[in-house]
């Protein structure tokens, strides 16, 4: 079983438009209502491979309630926490004559320290049958910097995997209660440990840093050159087949989901990194975020190539 956890939730509105105009009356031609946040696409992919999950974070209000109600994929029970305000909404109006996007981000509410010690509780009972613990991106105004280190500690106290995302000061603080796994990119690794990256071996030996630090599994994205992983295993190169893509948001968090899925059941370093690289590649085949084929997964994970460095 896995356990998501999403606190800056967020209806994820999409908006399809023939010609996006400024300062202009805009009629949409097609709206689309997601349930938003980078865990719930975690959430998604993971129960659409066959895992159990139990998705935790914050609703509150009207759009609170219209959120929990667009999650109806099978394998997934919600457990969020109320909270007084309301659920954020995020829009994305998308140019059919251009194929570009424009993106519109609501900041999300203020969560108080009552609410903060609920979910606290919520959250020790979502991961007591729980192998894997995924916490992912930003936070909520009135959530502390330590609040993600706190909730590692807490799972990592009853045995669980956990698999941090996300970004800045609250990924720095977070690492101190050692995950056992983070994806950060090249330049959050150059903050992280305030060093110049300028080649493949420095970021290789800067992930090896993160990872002798504590930190079981550092995954760096590389792009179109898949992604590098550094384990007690040794440094592993995930690499993708050139497909052509339909639509990369959420590949990243689909990726995520891919690793608590082979953490979940088990699987081999080599294995589980074929099926995370597999599965994030898979999304970026659909125009639904967070999502995947079963026949675009197969045959995907007989594409994958899994090599590793000597080092």
């Amino acid at each position: 079983m896995i356990t998501t956890v999403t606190l800056n939730t967020a209806i994820d509105k999409l908006y399809i438009v023939h010609s996006l105009l400024p300062y202009e009356v805009m009629r949409v031609n097609e709206v689309n209502n997601t349930a938003g946040g980078k865990g719930l696409n975690v959430s998604r992919v993971a129960a659409l491979a066959g895992e159990q999950v139990i998705a935790t974070g914050f609703t509150g209000g009207y759009n609170g309630q219209l959120f929990e109600s667009l999650i109806t994929q099978p394998n997934i029970t919600t457990s969020f926490t109320k909270i007084q305000g309301e659920t954020r909404c995020c829009i994305n109006i998308r140019d059919t004559a251009t194929n570009h996007s424009t993106e519109f981000l609501e900041p999300g509410c203020s969560v108080s320290e009552s609410e903060l010690e609920q979910f606290t509780k919520d959250y020790i009972k979502a991961i007591e049958n729980a192998d894997v613990v995924t916490i992912s991106g930003s936070k909520p105004k009135g959530v502390p910097t330590d609040f993600y280190k706190r909730l590692i500690a807490l799972a990592k106290d009853n045995g669980k995997h956990v698999i941090l995302d996300t970004s800045g000061q609250t990924l720095k603080e977070a690492i101190k209660a050692k995950p056992t796994m983070i994806k950060p990119n090249t330049d959050e690794i150059r903050q992280l440990l305030d060093v110049d990256i300028h080649s493949r071996e420095e970021l290789i030996d800067a992930a090896q840093r993160l990872h002798n630090s504590g930190i079981a599994i550092v995954v760096v994205s590389l792009g179109k050159d898949g992604a590098l992983i550094v384990c007690k295993e040794g440094v592993y190169q995930g690499i993708t087949p050139d497909i052509p893509v339909v639509n990369t948001v959420g590949c990243g968090d689909s990726m995520v989901a891919g690793f608590a899925v082979g953490l979940s059941r088990k699987y081999t370093m080599e294995e589980t990194i074929r099926f995370a690289m597999a599965v994030s590649t898979a999304n970026a085949l659909t125009m639904e975020t967070g999502s995947f084929r079963q026949e675009d997964l197969d045959w995907l994970l007989t594409q994958v190539e899994v090599k590793k460095y000597n080092k």
